[in-house]
């Protein structure tokens, strides 16, 4: 009686199971998801094309880095590397990466929410090239970085000392930006692509091994500008 039980229970489960796929197959049916069975081949190699190019651009893209908080996931798309190098000179360097001044730091969802926003602005501003030659921040980011820069630096803000000795301190506080005074502050002021470009300087994203950072035209000048000492 048992077995039987059991039987007649699994047996019960099974076309349950069976009616829910035959629901699924219905509805796909119903609302033409399914192509006819002429194109159903060739459909099949559209969408395993289609899933195996998205699969490519996310590896191409380096996607993952972007997850994390490395700095070097800004400048896969190579607009992003002169505000990389100045980065990498500042003070700033030491103690906060990107994320810690452009990304929200409230909460999570609000962090990655931001992330992807962004990210997908950038990506699709450089993939059409549209980029300017001189990057500015927009109203979003600007109230995201000095949010991060009180966060940080707030026992500076509120400081009586700092008040007291810096003319004019506590009554700028609120009404303009943290860097129109501290324009230095990480980037320094020369914002143009061409300006500050791909300096000579090795960067291991763009250069997977270790390579020579003079370009070839350059040796060659000055090699051929090179001063021979006379003997005496």
């Amino acid at each position: 009686m048992f077995f039987r039980k059991m039987g007649t229970y699994i047996w019960y489960i099974n076309l349950k199971d069976m009616a829910g796929k035959f629901k699924s197959w219905r509805f796909l049916l119903r609302y033409r998801l399914i192509p006819p069975k002429k194109w159903r081949i060739a459909a099949g190699v559209l969408v395993a094309a289609f899933i195996g190019l998205g699969i490519y651009v996310l590896q191409l893209s380096n996607a993952v880095s972007y997850l994390s908080d490395d700095p070097k996931a800004c400048i896969n798309c190579h607009l992003m590397t002169p505000q990389y190098i100045t980065w990498n000179h500042s003070s700033h360097r030491e103690v906060a990466h990107c994320n810690d001044c452009h990304v929200p730091q409230d909460n999570i969802f609000s962090k990655y929410f931001f992330k992807a926003k962004d990210g997908l602005y950038h990506s699709s501003i450089f993939t059409i090239r549209a980029e300017p030659q001189v990057i500015k921040a927009l109203e979003p980011s600007i109230e995201v970085i000095q949010n991060n820069c009180i966060r940080c630096h707030e026992s500076k803000v509120v400081d009586d000392k700092l008040t007291a000795s810096v003319s004019g301190h506590a009554a700028h506080m609120t009404d303009r930006t943290c860097w129109e005074c501290h324009r230095e502050v990480p980037h320094g002021r020369v914002k143009s692509l061409s300006s500050v470009g791909l300096q000579i300087e090795h960067i291991e994203v763009h250069a997977k091994q270790k390579a020579d950072v003079l370009p070839q035209w350059l040796k060659e000048t000055m090699e051929k500008t090179k001063i021979i000492p006379t003997e005496k």
